[in-house]
């Protein structure tokens, strides 16, 4: 199990899909989701890391690009909690959850460029387009 939560024996899978569902395609995931694509474009290197949020060399998960994007250090975020990373960056946990999947296990086989690529495409399909 990954800092996601996710495992091989959910219970209620269908509850917490909707409740993903819910969190990227919310007012408050839209926003999110365009922060964290125009964040990983601010990138000065464009790759992410797995396992943790802002590693000692400065590289970061697509979480952390959020939190390098807004100046907010993490040295005191538990980042295997989804609930504590949620709070910390104003979205639900399911949402923090999902996309910590994403960025560790989703895309665990690729390199972390290809990482940072999938990721952007994937935060990108997420968004609604309004006319």
């Amino acid at each position: 199990m990954g800092r996601s939560g996710y495992t091989e024996d959910c219970e209620n899978v269908a509850l917490w899909r909707g409740a993903v569902e819910r969190a990227l395609y919310g007012k408050r995931g839209q926003a999110f989701l365009r922060e964290l694509i125009a964040s990983l474009d601010a990138m000065p290197e464009k790759v992410l890391i797995a396992e943790q949020l802002i590693d000692s060399e400065g590289r970061c998960c697509a979480l952390g690009a959020v939190y390098k994007s807004r100046g907010i250090g993490v040295d005191a975020i538990d980042y295997w909690d989804a609930g504590v990373v949620g709070d910390s960056l104003g979205i639900a946990r399911a949402m923090a959850a999902e996309i910590e999947y994403m960025n560790d296990e989703h895309f665990s086989r690729i390199t972390p460029a290809e990482r940072w690529v999938k990721i952007r495409e994937w935060a990108k399909s997420y968004i609604i387009k309004l006319d």
